[in-house]
């Protein structure tokens, strides 16, 4: 008996529902290509989708915002390094000049013997 009230309350359920239910998720883009068609067609739109497209949009500028960022500071630790090991040859450069003029101050010079 509890089959028969089950079955029948199915049956009654309305298509639209069912459809809903069973209805397979179509992807972005293709909510999307709708969304452009109703707005050509002229129907308006109801503020829930027009919050969910501006949303999209932040999302996309945000998403360039931060691989143009990313990029950038990728370019800068590069040439961090770059200006890192300039320095470190400088600096050996330096020490090794240091120890020259170190050398050649400290050795007798021939002139004062004459």
């Amino acid at each position: 008996m509890c089959h028969a009230v089950s079955d029948h309350l199915e049956s009654c359920q309305p298509s639209c529902y069912t459809d809903l239910v069973h209805r397979p998720q179509t992807s972005k883009t293709a909510e999307i290509h709708v969304l452009k068609l109703r707005r050509r067609n002229g129907e308006k739109l109801s503020n829930a989708i027009k919050e969910r497209a501006k949303l999209r949009k932040l999302k996309k500028i945000m998403k360039m915002k931060n691989l143009k960022l990313y990029r950038e500071n990728k370019i800068i630790i590069e040439e961090n390094e770059k200006l890192r090991k300039r320095a470190l040859l400088l600096h050996q450069q330096n020490k090794d000049m240091f120890t020259q003029i170190i050398q050649q101050i400290s050795q007798p010079s021939n002139y004062h013997n004459y």
